[in-house]
């Protein structure tokens, strides 16, 4: 019986491995799926830009707002179930906003929407924290790289059905299925248990929370700006043809998936402190040529070091808020991602307002300042 038993843990924990890569998997399509739908959603209500803004507000809205209480109720009931409920309300909401037209209603959706997938996000990193612990390896580069490779596969399969002409419901209930199949296989090895049940529902982070929370910040800001701005720069300031302004991000998303994939045997050889202090470097670097190099060329070169720098910092600051003890993990997780969530939706905003203020170079050239001070704070923190 004794001899047995190595051999069962081993195999519940590679079963827990794969769960906790299925459910980052499933959340980049679910977040990929909705993207293509945004467009759709303008066209189809006559919506202006600042409407769509203000609709849009509702998906951020309800991510931050949902976030505290997915931390208590992981800690209350598991992780699985809420994951799974959340996936399956992900599931349930996204057919209604690839079709509907009435704007109370669609606003509802984009709320729920939201609400759902700042729970799913919350429960999977808190699944991987534990997950990680358990297994005494480092891992949270490989699950957040597969939370890359969703967001390409999903991208991309809504692309080629949305383009083969199929109506955007059909497309998205393909997408349904895949997700639920997914989840099918993941649901059984999700963990049953949470976080400590110890603390409040949220309390306001401090200490070392407060830090890991604004370094996150800075590199989900860092995201939203490639996302929102990159291919505005390169149309705008290096003459390339709008047409072809994706390939920024594109670059971005490319570099930053590979150095996920292959971060978790980076960060092992080479400690959490250090792959902080060099990725901050390296994308504070590719921003600087970005913006210094008069070509496209050269920013795309940026971008792709922007990617490959930022890729590990956010999972390994994963890592950091699992080992922390100055707040209570299923308090200081949702705080944390609360505040990236802050960094992606309102940091490209603010940059647009500094940009018309300024320029847009100069409203760029402050991520280099924010990068390399996220280098330095490596130095504060506590990861191997």
């Amino acid at each position: 019986m004794s001899a047995s038993t190595p051999a069962l843990a081993i195999n519940a924990n590679d079963g827990e491995r794969l769960s906790t890569r299925i459910t980052f998997l499933i959340t980049g399509i679910v977040m990929s799926a909705w993207a293509p739908l945004v467009p759709l959603v303008k066209a189809r209500t006559g919506l202006d830009d600042g409407g769509l803004g203000l609709l849009l507000l509702g998906f951020g809205i309800g991510s931050i707002v949902a976030m505290p209480f997915a931390g208590y109720l992981t800690a209350r009931f598991g992780c699985r179930p809420v994951i799974i409920c959340s996936t399956l309300a992900l599931c349930a909401v996204l057919p209604i906003l690839s079709y509907l037209a009435w704007m109370p209603g669609l606003a509802l959706a984009v709320l729920l929407f939201g609400a759902s997938m700042g729970m799913l996000d919350c429960a999977i990193n808190i699944q991987s924290i534990i997950v990680e612990k358990n297994s005494g390896e480092t891992l949270q580069s490989g699950f957040h790289g597969l939370y890359s490779v969703g967001g390409i596969a999903g991208a991309v399969a809504m692309t080629v059905m949305l383009s083969l002409g199929l109506a955007p419901l059909l497309c998205v209930l393909c997408l349904v299925a895949i997700i639920l199949a997914a989840l099918y296989k993941a649901a059984p090895s999700l963990l049953p248990y949470g976080t400590e049940r110890d603390g409040p529902l949220f309390a306001v982070p401090r200490g070392i929370v407060l830090l890991l929370g604004s370094l996150c910040f800075i590199v989900f800001l860092t995201e939203g700006a490639m996302l929102d701005w990159s291919a505005v720069f390169l149309a705008s300031h290096r003459g390339m043809e709008p047409s072809y302004g994706g390939l920024g991000y594109a670059c971005f998303a490319t570099t930053m998936t590979i150095g996920r994939l292959t971060g978790d045997s980076i960060v092992r050889r080479l400690g959490g402190v250090r792959v902080l202090a060099l990725g901050g470097v390296c994308a504070a670097s590719g921003m600087a040529i970005s913006l210094g190099f008069d070509s496209w060329q050269a920013s795309l070169l940026g971008y792709a070091l922007v990617g490959a720098g930022c890729s590990n910092i956010v999972p390994v600051l994963f890592t950091a808020a699992g080992r922390q003890q100055h707040m209570p993990q299923r308090v200081a997780i949702p705080a944390i991602i609360s505040m990236g969530y802050a960094g992606i939706l309102m940091g490209p905003a603010f940059i647009g307002m500094v940009a018309h203020l300024s320029t847009l170079t100069v409203a760029l050239s402050g991520l280099v300042v924010l990068l390399l001070f996220v280098s330095y704070a490596a130095r504060l923190l506590k990861v191997q």
